[in-house]
């Protein structure tokens, strides 16, 4: 039997419920595999916009995000896990090719991510506020192991 040779899990976030319960299940494995974790925070498609059409400000995204990895430092520090974060766009007006589903595979190769945890996007309701359905464009694509959440 191989084991799994874990050092880096990430874990990609947008501030949802789904996303603290992704930092959770990684925070989980990292803790198994006395691993670290990357949180990156993904910028969807309506923020972006918004920060773009000046209707929103930079700043107020920067410190909704910095509220969430906040919560994601306390998650990590009750297991003893190492959390890094970084934040990225998932959308641009100028890239055709950029969406957040390639943001984490892109993530991944440049953290060198061992394993990746996805949040999934709700049974119910609005499914653009979570990753902006990148779960299944990670899970096709990854050359890492996937858990979906």
């Amino acid at each position: 039997m191989n084991a799994l040779d874990i050092d880096l899990v990430l874990v990609p976030v947008d501030g949802s419920e789904e996303s603290t319960a992704a930092v959770e299940y990684a925070v989980a494995v990292a803790a198994e595999y006395d691993a670290t974790v990357h949180s990156v925070y993904v910028l969807g498609e309506n923020v972006v916009r918004a920060i773009e059409n000046g209707a929103v400000e930079e700043s107020a995204v920067a410190e909704d995000s910095e509220a969430f990895n906040e919560t994601a430092r306390e998650i990590a520090a009750a297991r003893d896990v190492p959390l890094v974060t970084s934040a990225a766009r998932g959308f641009s007006t100028k890239t055709k090719l950029l969406h957040p589903g390639s943001v984490v595979l892109d993530t991944a190769e440049e953290v060198a991510a061992d394993f990746i945890v996805v949040p999934r996007e709700p049974q119910t309701g609005d499914p653009v506020e979570v990753l902006e359905k990148a779960a299944e464009y990670v899970l096709l694509y990854a050359s890492q192991p996937v858990l979906s959440v």
